[in-house]
């Protein structure tokens, strides 16, 4: 008995401030990729397809993307300094010493 079938993964690849087509709204996006795996014996072997999407954290309309798009954006993130999953964090570490609101 052969047991096969696919599963899918979802990777957020970075978040973006786009304008929503739906909303309107200048809002945070999701930049998502969207893979599915053929398994057999519950191990994925290879991809069966990629797609690539923006989710507006606003109003939450999806809008598909295609490949070349999706990397333009990436990149574009990347440049702009922000920090992409597993990237550096926003805020700067306070320095060690006395509080100064601390009496």
């Amino acid at each position: 008995m052969i047991i096969f079938g696919t599963r899918r993964y979802l990777h957020q690849l970075a978040m973006l401030t786009l304008v929503c087509a739906n909303c309107g709204n200048p809002a945070a996006h999701a930049l998502r990729k969207r893979v599915v795996k053929f398994t057999l014996f519950f191990i994925p072997l290879f991809p069966v397809s990629t797609t690539y999407s923006t989710q507006c954290t606003f109003c939450g309309t999806q809008n598909k993307l295609p490949k070349e798009q999706a990397e333009q954006l990436l990149a574009q993130s990347g440049a702009q300094g922000l920090p992409q999953q597993g990237g550096a964090p926003l805020t700067e570490p306070q320095p060690q010493g006395r509080n100064p609101y601390q009496s």
